[in-house]
């Protein structure tokens, strides 16, 4: 049994496994322990919740890769790989949240089986998914072996999009663009929250087209007033007030694909010192867009954008965006580069940032983004097409 409807054609798989044991043996590994199931998708196709447990895949550099995991997923695994039956592993369920047993007892025995109790094994011990435990067992029952911290290795292959992955990007932003829609038509004084979330969600899994929606790796943010001096507020059952700002953070999602979005809505009459960061941060886009140009450095955009700001009178810290693409919970982001004035990244066709100049005060914030594609030629794109401003309800 193999995948009957993967994302994209097998050569697109075979090219991502080729960069990959190019990058093996650039390290001088003998294999690559993947757990970032964002970076599990994108080498073989697999596609499940079940990252709560131990899994990952064993990417060899002369056989194709191992996915493992609990017995149970296998099921899922041999629905969505591209591999053989024989290229899936399952642990038994006695591994799970034991306190006698671990999963990398499990893991151990399947890396001894293909040679590796003495390899050289990259493992990413900085991600979500991988825990301190986990490397002191690996650790504990392999002892010959030498692991080699892999972090990031895979999440910096993907930061050059395929076409069919800008393809997938698009269809996500099509979503964006009718959640924003969606979200500035119902948002009133005396609607509650939860109720206009409710239909948010509608909007983002019902999709637009033949481009349905998948869940987002991250919930919605939307705090108001105040709370959005806070930038990871998500929402309550209070209702919306007037003389108050709301910035909406969301991101459609198609086949694991992410373009977020962000845009703000006041309901009454803005005050004068956000319409004057209103006319900052549009300034500061404008400017960052243009100097996202390929063989430009991640950095001229974030410093294009602290210029214009400065300009105004405004000192912005932290980054202003990130690398995005294909991701899973907790977090939309690739986690590789950053939109910030000490990232010497240089800019290639095919990269794809969401430009993230957020302004958050004591007592209001704003958002104003465009996730954006580094074309051959010319200025970067931005995937949404909606106006660049801070949006009224008198």
């Amino acid at each position: 049994m193999t995948a009957s409807a993967l994302p994209f054609s097998i050569e697109e798989y075979a090219t991502r496994l080729k960069k990959t044991r190019q990058a093996l043996s650039k390290l001088g590994l003998d294999a690559l322990f993947v757990t970032d199931p964002s970076n599990q998708a994108w080498l073989t196709g697999y596609d499940g919740w079940s990252f709560y447990v131990h899994q990952g895949v064993v990417v060899l550099p002369d056989a194709d890769p191992i996915w493992w995991g609990r017995l149970m997923d296998t099921q899922g695994a041999l629905r969505t790989v591209w591999m053989g039956f024989d290229r899936v592993v399952g642990y038994e369920d006695s591994f799970v949240q034991s306190t006698e047993l671990h999963p990398m007892q499990d893991l151990s025995v399947l890396l001894d089986s293909l040679g590796l109790s003495a390899g050289r094994i990259g493992v990413e011990t900085e991600n979500y998914y991988f825990s301190a435990k986990a490397m002191h067992v690996l650790e504990a029952s392999l002892p010959n072996a030498t692991f080699e911290d892999a972090t990031g290795v895979v999440n910096h292959l993907r930061a050059v999009k395929s076409q069919a992955e800008i393809a997938f990007m698009r269809k996500a932003a099509a979503i964006s663009e009718k959640m924003i829609d969606g979200l500035l038509e119902r948002v009133e004084p005396g609607v509650a929250k939860n109720e206009v979330v409710a239909e948010l969600y509608r909007d983002a899994i019902r999709g637009v087209g033949d481009a349905w929606g998948d869940y987002p790796a991250i919930v919605p943010m939307l705090p108001s007033g105040d709370d959005a001096a806070a930038p990871h507020l998500t929402w309550d059952g209070r209702p919306f007030k007037s003389g108050e700002a709301t910035f909406f953070e969301i991101a459609g999602c198609y086949r694991r694909y992410h373009t977020p979005f962000c845009r703000t809505l006041f309901l009454g009459k803005p005050t004068e010192d956000i319409l004057a960061a209103e006319a900052a941060i549009v300034e500061g886009l404008e400017a960052g867009l243009e100097a996202g140009r390929a063989g430009n450095r991640a950095c001229d955009i974030a410093n294009a954008l602290s210029d214009a700001l400065n300009r105004h009178g405004i000192d912005r810290v932290g980054r202003c965006g990130y690398s995005i693409g294909l991701s899973y919970p907790p977090d939309w982001g690739e986690r590789t580069i950053s939109l910030r004035s000490t990232d010497e990244t240089v800019l290639e066709p095919g990269m794809t940032f969401h430009f993230m100049p957020g302004l958050w005060r004591d007592t209001w914030g704003l958002e104003i983004t465009e996730s954006i594609l580094i074309r051959e030629t010319g200025a970067a794109e931005t995937f949404c097409n909606r106006p660049r401003q801070l949006f009224v309800k008198p």
